[in-house]
């Protein structure tokens, strides 16, 4: 019963929350970019690995940084033969193939080519990561010069940074944030959080005292259902640019997802 009503209390938290969500189908606004993304954030992905930055169905009551989605607006040139690079980031040149170095301050999002949004497609996004993994793997410059080798271990190194940080829809959205200037610390909770962190210690205690599988199986359902209820809440106040909202609401996230891991830990003791 203790941990049944804790549950039904957290679980009425986040329906309020859903009540409280602007319509995410309300008529989009046009905002403004840098001038390499001169479209709505709604406009379709035209082809260019440079396009999705923007996040195709995302907008914003506020003018998004550059710093977000792109770094200096000038050209770059291969270091090798000196030709134009036609794509940003350019992981080689088309000229001479040869590997280029990390473009400094790229996206985790340009990097894997998805879109800018926090329900991307993980399927499509492990997918990029295979297929650079095999082309930028240092094995395969063993042979090349000095400097094409370091190129290849710090171009591996952050394509696999980049993906394990968009993979789990925790990293993903403190990620999104951080791109926003928006940062989430250790020991910021608010006081206003307080009722939601004594429910939090509550399940906790019931995990502690679950004797069984069955009773372990049972807080594991009960928090992914309330991770899948967050995330779709996260995704509609990034939806909306409410950045504030999804804040707490990666906050809470951040909590639940500890649980999860302690349920995994539990159930393995069983075993």
């Amino acid at each position: 019963m203790f941990h049944n009503n804790c549950l039904l209390r957290v679980s009425s938290s986040l329906r309020a929350a859903r009540c409280l969500m602007p319509n995410r189908h309300a008529a989009p606004k046009t905002v403004t970019c840098s001038h390499r993304c001169m479209s709505t954030f709604h406009k379709k992905d035209t082809g260019h690995r440079d396009a999705n930055f923007g996040g195709p169905g995302y907008r914003t009551n506020k003018v998004f940084s550059s710093r977000s989605y792109s770094t200096s607006e000038a050209k770059l040139n291969c270091w090798n033969c000196k030709q134009l690079l036609d794509r940003t980031p350019s992981f080689f040149c088309d000229s001479c193939k040869a590997i280029q170095p990390p473009e400094e301050g790229a996206s985790y999002f340009r990097i894997l080519d998805c879109d800018y949004t926090f329900t991307l497609d993980t399927h499509k996004l492990q997918k990029r990561y295979l297929q650079l993994q095999r082309t930028l793997h240092p094995d395969n410059f063993s042979q090349k010069s000095v400097k094409e080798q370091e190129y290849s271990e710090s171009q591996s190194a952050l394509v696999s940074k980049a993906y394990k940080t968009l993979l789990k829809p925790l990293s993903r959205g403190l990620y999104m944030l951080e791109l926003e200037g928006m940062h989430l610390k250790e020991g910021t909770d608010s006081v206003a959080e307080s009722h939601f962190l004594m429910e939090l210690m509550e399940i906790n205690e019931a995990l502690e005292e679950a004797q069984t599988p069955e009773e372990v199986n049972k807080i594991g359902q009960d928090t992914k259902g309330k991770l899948a209820d967050l995330t779709e809440l996260i995704d509609a106040a990034l939806h909306e640019g409410k950045l504030d909202t999804a804040k707490e609401l990666l906050t809470q996230m951040k909590y639940y997802a500890s649980i999860e891991e302690k349920v995994k830990a539990k159930l393995s003791d069983f075993m």
